[in-house]
Order: structure tokens, then sequence, then C-alpha cells
């Protein structure tokens, strides 16, 4: 009973607690032993009342009671053992969410309590008082994993628009798009494979028309996937609005396919293959992209693959597309790749493209698509903050977040919350979220 009531009644440290819970389930088990003990051979159906009330006097029971008292305090001595090792590891509740995430080794801030309350700037393109709008795009159907349309929600319930009016962004948060549904006549007649094409086609163009609303007011669009297939319409949207726009694209993949260099047909790896109108057979619900401007090869800037298409590869080399990837990173060091990368793009509005499995799976489990090697926890948020320090990002989409799916996530951390977390950090970083 006293265990019980230092566990949930006080205020102990995790140590503590340990020491009077040990001590009292030795007191316990030894008082038992000593005091209240009787030999099995002793114990008859017509002495069994004195089980609990005859102490022991015999050398031969002195001697089991001594044997069972060292048992008690070696599997004592191992519990205090494990509990003081396992004190490190990080245990959430919704008391210790509260006071900035208490940890049994000290404090650490997550989430929106990360974000600083600092004043920036407005960008070069964009007006002032500096306005971002969140448009949900809540599209699962350019890929195969159900669950992936949850992540504008999740980000949202994570605090997203409390840390904009931290950074002193004014905030119009549009709510998501209302997508079409796929039907048995959704099919794909052409070359090679499209999966779904009119659903996502259709569905990019009600994301276009929202977003490119938002960046004729000169507003920075905030774009929540949806798989990376929304992609396509977000671009679009900076492509009609700002003129010479350059795309700094964030993944482990490359989505530079078509429905002719497709192996799976999934049309979340084809926004920058149809954006570059590389694709040579028409695809339903498509009409709409020949009146935005094609996207240059020269304005399109790749950070962070490692798991690239032979097609994408081949496009690559032919059109001299700048590719930075994880071996230039690990080579040169984020610091020069982005110095590199935002060289190829100087003086142009910029939009940045960010796929949450661009990072490594260690912190960001929760996606689809996830590859290991990928970017670090402070080279991820470091892209997001060189981008932001030229003074002319213009728009953004964060993708593929899918709060549904597990990975080898910390002990007290909810499905997805560590990757929901990491994708709502990045997205402050990139509305200038910064250190000092």
């Amino acid at each position: 009973l006293l265990s019980l009531f230092v566990c949930v009644y006080t205020k102990l440290s995790c140590d503590l607690r340990a020491v009077v819970v040990s001590v009292c389930v030795l007191y316990t088990n030894m008082s038992m032993r000593l005091h209240y003990h009787v030999p099995h051979h002793q114990t008859t159906k017509g002495n069994r009342s004195k089980r609990f009330s005859k102490p022991c006097h015999t050398l031969t029971d002195s001697y089991t009671m001594l044997s069972s008292a060292r048992a008690s305090v070696a599997t004592v001595t191992r519990a205090v053992t494990a509990t003081f090792t396992l004190r490190l590891v990080p245990i959430r509740t919704k008391a210790t969410r509260a006071e900035g995430k208490k940890q049994g080794h000290g404090y650490y801030r997550t989430g929106v309590d990360a974000v600083h309350r600092v004043y920036n700037e407005p960008p070069t393109y964009l007006k002032s008082p500096k306005t971002v709008a969140i448009i949900g795009a809540p599209m699962a159907y350019g890929q195969p994993r159900d669950g992936v349309h949850l992540g504008p929600g999740a980000l949202r319930d994570a605090g997203l628009e409390r840390a904009c009016t931290k950074l002193d962004w004014r905030v119009v948060d549009v709510g998501d798009v209302a997508l079409p549904q796929p039907d048995n006549h959704d099919t794909y007649t052409g070359r090679g494979r499209c999966v779904l094409p009119r659903t996502v086609s259709e569905g990019n163009r009600l994301i276009y028309e929202r977003a490119v609303e938002h960046a004729r007011k000169q507003n920075f669009v905030l774009t929540l996937g949806g798989d990376h297939s929304v992609g396509l319409g977000s671009v679009a949207a900076a492509l009609d609005a700002h003129k010479d726009v350059g795309v700094l694209w964030v993944d482990a993949h490359a989505d530079l396919n078509t429905p002719e260099t497709s192996e799976s047909g999934n049309m979340h790896g084809m926004p920058l293959g149809l954006l570059t109108k590389l694709h040579k057979t028409k695809i339903p619900g498509l009409d709409w992209l020949s009146k935005i401007p094609r996207l240059p090869f020269k304005n399109l800037v790749y950070v962070g693959l490692r798991d690239v298409d032979k097609g994408e590869r081949d496009f690559i080399q032919k059109h001299q597309i700048k590719a930075y990837t994880m071996s230039h990173v690990d080579k040169y060091g984020i610091g020069e790749v982005m110095a590199r990368a935002l060289d190829a793009l100087k003086g142009k509005p910029l939009h940045l493209s960010y796929d949450i499995d661009a990072c490594d799976p260690v912190i960001a489990p929760s996606t689809g698509t996830a590859v290991r090697g990928g970017l670090s926890y402070r080279e991820a948020h470091y892209i997001a903050e060189a981008a932001a320090e030229t003074n002319n990002l213009v728009s953004m989409d964060l993708v593929e977040v899918n709060p549904t799916l597990k990975g080898s996530e910390g002990i007290g951390r909810k499905l997805g919350e560590e990757t929901v977390e990491l994708g709502l950090l990045l997205a402050a970083s990139a509305l200038g979220n910064r250190i000092i």
C-alpha cells in the first residue's frame, strides 16, 4: 500500500520511487518469510488456519527462511538495477508534455514549444504583413498505402497554426480541399502504367486552383499532403503565380517518372515528370496542365536523393538536372550542398517541396516509402532554414506524413507522433524558426 501511494500520489523522481518501492517489497517479503512461515510438510487440512500465524523455530526452517530471504534480496537488487538503467528511456505522459516534455534525465522542448517567438522580415516576393495560407491536400490515391490522407489533420492538431503565429505570421487556414473519389471507370489505356489517373489529376486541379488563388495574393502557400502527387498542383500554382520560379525538391526519390518509365504506375512518383512535360501520352483528367508554364530543367534542384529509378536517372543525366544525393551530403556536408543548390536557384522565387521520407527512418518512421540512410535531424532542419534565409521562399508543400504507420518510436510515443512532430518543426524552420 505504501509503494502504491508513493507511485500514484507523490511527485518523487523516478529514482526515489524505485528505491521506496524496492524497500517496501523487500520488507514485506522478509516479514512474511521470517514471521509467518510454516513449512509445507507441517501444513495439513487440520492446521491450514495456522499457515499465517505460526512462526518457524526449527534449524531446518531457519535455513530455508534464510535462503529464501537471500533470493528475495537478489531479486529486488536486480529490479532496482533495471529501474535505474531504464530511467534513461524517455517516457511521455500528459503531465510531462504540459511542463515541457520532462524526461527521466531532464527536460527537452519539442513540438510548438520548440518554436521560438522571433521576427523575420517578409520574404521578397510576398506582401506585408506576411500571411501564410494553409491548404490541406488529403490525397491518398497517388500511392497504395492508406492513412496518408490524415497528414493535414495531424499536423494541424500538433499546433501548426500556433507555430505560425509565434513566428509573426498571420494565418489563413482554408481547410482541406474536397478531392474526388475513384470509380471503376478511372483507367489508363496509354503506353506504360498509370494508376487512377483521372482521380489524381482532377484532385490536383482542385489543389492548384486553391493554391494559385492565394499565391496571386502574395501569401505564402503551405500545402499539407497527402502523398507527393500533390506536388503537381502546388508547384503548378507557383509556376503560374510567380515568374521564373525555382523548385527545391527534397526527397529520397526523384519523382521524375512518367507513365512510360514508371514500374508501379503510382502517380506520387510522377509530379516532376509531368511538370517538366516529359510524358508523351495523354493522361485522363490532366488537360488543365497544358495551360501551366513548363518547369525548366535548370530551375529544378534535388537534395537528399538515394532511391532513383533507371528512367529517372536517364532523365537527370540527359537534361543535366542538378541532383545532390546523400552521397554528396556525406562527401561535402549539408552546408556545402545547400550553398551549391541555392546558388543554382539564386535570384528566383523559391518553392520548397519537402517529402518527409527524405529524412532517415530513425527520425521519421511514419511514412509510406521510407529508405535508410537519409537526412539526420539537424540536416533536415538546415535545408529548410537555408531556404528561408534566402528570403525568396514563397511556397512549400510538406508531404507523405502518414500518422497511421508505426516505426521504431520511443516508449510512450503515440502512433505516428514522432514523424508528425518533425513535419511541424520543418514547416516552422521554413517559416523562420531559428536557434538564435
